[in-house]
């Protein structure tokens, strides 16, 4: 049975979650342009939660992710990254074709490639989560 953690885990899981998932949102956003995207940017995610779980235990964890069950962010993942594939359809061209639209007032370009990684990283963090939850509760129940 794995012992949640020290008072050196607990408070580096306090202070690296944080900048995990600020650097897995980075990653994210640069991730159709540079190296990353959001299959990294999940695992970084992923890792971050994985953290708090070992120090705080999954409890503490479910409570952190709001009652949200990581396998409905492997739903909404999955469906985002059907979502991606529709709009070039609509507007006639050829099935997945990058569709930019400009954002007024904030300059910012979403895509349906944005769209496409956001999917696959709600589907990578939902996907480990649950693998680790799974894991940790099982060996919590095993004497």
């Amino acid at each position: 049975m794995v012992k949640s953690g020290t008072l050196i885990l607990h408070t580096a899981a306090r202070v690296l979650m944080p900048l995990q998932l600020l650097f897995s949102l980075f990653l994210l956003l640069r991730g159709h342009d540079e190296p990353g995207g959001g299959f990294i940017a999940g695992l970084v995610a992923a890792g971050a939660f994985t953290l708090y779980l070992f120090a705080f235990g999954v409890t503490a964890t479910r409570e952190v992710l709001r009652m949200v069950d990581p396998r409905d962010l492997v739903g909404l993942g999955l469906l985002l990254g059907m979502i991606s594939v529709f709009p070039a359809w609509f507007m006639g061209q050829p099935f997945l074709t990058a569709q930019w639209w400009t954002i007024p007032g904030i300059e910012f370009k979403a895509s349906t490639p944005l769209i496409f990684d956001i999917g696959v990283y709600l589907t990578v963090l939902g996907s480990v989560l649950a693998m680790v939850m799974t894991l940790m509760e099982v060996d919590k129940d095993e004497p």
